[in-house]
């Protein structure tokens, strides 16, 4: 579904483009003509330079690093390159460019779960990436688009059943943005500790986030910074789960702010100076940690035989980053 939508919203761009081009040419007013052409096709550009500043006023007051000047203009015109290809190119026209690749015995594996308003050709990278190293992988579809994230637990359970099938090992779960929810959502509602190795979150919402104030689709409303179904979630977690998440989190993230409402306290953290929502998930440093997850020894909590004693409870603190209570 939601790839048909923007591929119309992105034809429609051009095609609204190119007539407002040509209407104005002929009529001998090209200043006009390109001016209103590059507003239709690049206008986005001014909407993520507000969200940065939107997230720069909220960031004056979060422990995260603070970001530069500097700093936010590299994020911002990171993503104004990022965006388009992912929104008006990979998700309407090549969502499923790479399909699943989930068998592989006795290799761990990746379940990749998107964000807002994507589907799974966002991850079309790492799926190329894993398929040229021999990585099982699955890659979800949540729908409804605008749904509940409660409604996306049925989702992630059937992706990692696929995993756990074809490998007959736990995976590790890979998500960006809202998917970080839809995958803690997963973990409570089915009670699945025993069933993940490792979680690896990129821009997660944790704790909400500002910019969904004012959202009216009912996943926008929970990711509300704060919200009732957020509190309720993080109440009903237990503390040690958390162990196995790595949340990573940027002082120029444009959609998720204040930032460190992207992590979870006693997740390992890396922070990644510089970049905004969209590019953060193409970062190399999220595979070198998605590499680090699938080379970590299974836990204890875990079904998976560890191979010796179950190690202490602070076992972990080695491995992790700063943190944010």
């Amino acid at each position: 579904m939601l790839a048909r939508l923007q591929r119309a919203f992105t034809l429609w761009l051009v095609f609204t483009a190119a007539g407002w081009a040509a209407v104005w040419a002929t009529r001998g007013r090209l200043g006009v003509a390109v001016a209103g052409a590059a507003l239709c096709l690049f206008g986005y550009a001014l909407v993520l330079a507000v969200e940065c500043l939107l997230a720069a006023w909220a960031n004056r007051r979060d422990p995260a690093p603070p970001a530069t000047v500097v700093q936010w203009l590299r994020a911002w015109w990171g993503e104004v390159f990022t965006a388009p290809r992912v929104f008006n190119w990979r998700q309407p026209f090549f969502s499923n460019r790479v399909p699943d690749a989930p068998q592989g015995r006795g290799r761990r594996g990746v379940v990749f779960v998107h964000g807002f308003l994507c589907n799974r050709g966002f991850w079309t990278p790492w799926l190329e990436r894993c398929r040229d190293e021999g990585i099982p992988f699955v890659a979800v579809n949540l729908e409804p688009v605008f749904g509940r994230i409660d409604e996306y637990v049925e989702i992630v359970e059937a992706a990692v059943r696929r995993i756990e099938a074809g490998t007959g090992l736990a995976p590790v779960l890979v998500a960006h943005s809202m998917g970080g929810l839809a995958v803690r959502a997963w973990l409570q509602g089915r009670q699945a500790d025993g069933r993940v190795h490792r979680v690896v979150t990129i821009g997660s919402p944790h704790r909400g986030t500002f910019l969904a104030r004012h959202a009216r689709a009912s996943n926008a409303r929970q990711m509300r910074w704060g919200s009732r179904w957020i509190e309720t979630l993080a109440a009903a977690e237990p503390p040690e789960r958390y162990r196995r998440f790595t949340c990573l989190y940027g002082h120029c993230d444009n959609i998720v702010f204040p930032a460190s409402t992207a992590v979870l306290p006693g997740a390992r953290t890396v922070h990644l100076e510089g970049v905004a929502h969209v590019a953060m998930a193409f970062h190399p440093v999220v595979w070198e940690e998605v590499k680090r997850a699938l080379r970590a020894a299974p836990s204890w909590a875990s079904g998976e035989p560890a191979g010796g004693r179950r190690p202490a409870p602070g076992g972990l603190q080695e491995d992790r980053g700063s943190r944010f209570s």
